[in-house]
């Protein structure tokens, strides 16, 4: 390890865990919450040109920003997260990679990033939200995992009206998703002026019905969406197919 890695403080029950691109790692935190499959997804599915500006809502510990500044020549990537232990991780994971002057952490609620922001003034914005709604089944809403997966803290529209505002005209939102909530999905979207462009359903094994939605918007963007062939994660049981293996970048 060099110095620099010497000197990132690991916190208890944080380990590093190595990305497989750039040779860039991340900090993680088991006990609380670690990204998944989706994330990486998102981070393939996303199209960033050459000197964009980008917003990850509701970063975590920053793993799609810092994917993406390995996979694009975005000009500069800002995380977005209310949750102050996470934004802490990504940001010490950020010094791990030396990329702070690429990546900044921003701690914040979503619901407010029209004042944290300056109205459009990203060229994309990513987004891998809370799948679940409203608080059903969750024992303890406060925890951290909770707060990820479910709407305790923002719901899907915070998340879709407030992308509409900070993108610029003609700019991109990338989510993920779950099926179940497609038509709700494209009605908020099309409420706010991010028009539907470009779709994909992600299915565990070729004979499942799909557990991932992966979408593009255009803000004010023409009705015509593009309904990409679906992504199918595994050929066999533990067994990626070789489209995973492309996104991961093995």
């Amino acid at each position: 390890m060099d110095n620099l890695t010497r000197s990132i403080e690991l916190r208890e029950n944080e380990r590093i865990d190595d990305l497989q691109r750039n040779g860039y790692r991340i900090i993680q935190n088991s006990e609380k919450f670690c990204f998944g499959m989706d994330a990486v997804l998102l981070s393939g599915f996303a199209r960033v040109k050459t000197g964009a500006r980008v917003l990850d809502m509701g970063t975590g510990t920053g793993i799609i920003p810092i994917l993406l500044e390995g996979k694009t020549k975005a000009a500069h990537l800002t995380g977005l997260e209310i949750q102050e232990e996470s934004a802490d991780m990504a940001r010490r994971s950020i010094l791990l990679n030396h990329l702070e002057k690429k990546i900044d952490i921003v701690t914040g609620d979503i619901k407010e990033a029209g004042n944290l922001f300056q109205a459009a003034s990203f060229d994309v914005i990513t987004c891998n939200p809370p799948y679940m709604i409203g608080q059903h089944g969750i024992a303890n809403p406060d925890t951290p995992k909770a707060i990820a997966r479910h709407e305790v803290l923002c719901t899907l529209e915070d998340v879709v009206k407030n992308a509409a505002l900070l993108l610029k005209p003609g700019g991109y939102f990338f989510m993920v998703h779950r099926p179940f909530r497609l038509a709700e999905i494209i009605t908020m979207m099309t409420k706010y002026k991010l028009e539907p462009k470009r779709m994909q359903l992600v299915h565990p094994y070729v004979d499942k019905e799909p557990n991932m939605v992966l979408i593009e918007g255009c803000r004010g963007g023409k009705s015509r969406m593009t309904v990409e062939k679906p992504l199918i994660v595994y050929k066999e049981q533990n067994e990626y197919t070789d489209d995973i293996y492309e996104i991961y970048g093995y």
